[in-house]
């Protein structure tokens, strides 16, 4: 006997969209960063263009096999 699937809830729009937004609004900053200033600015724009790739490979590393 299967479990029944529980029907997805729609959630609200925030926990949908918030996670992806704000990496886009953290990658933009980075960018604008890295283009526009110097010396501390730097380590942000590493560290604000560098979370998109770090955020990808830990949810691939969570994922679930089936």
């Amino acid at each position: 006997m299967t479990a029944a699937r529980k029907p997805r809830s729609s959630g609200n729009w925030w926990s949908i969209y918030g996670g992806p937004l704000l990496i886009g609004v953290l990658s933009v900053a980075g960018l604008l960063t890295a283009l526009l200033s110097e010396g501390a600015g730097r380590y942000f724009s590493w560290i604000a263009v560098g979370a998109p790739v770090v955020v990808t490979a830990w949810f691939f590393a969570r994922r679930k096999r089936i």
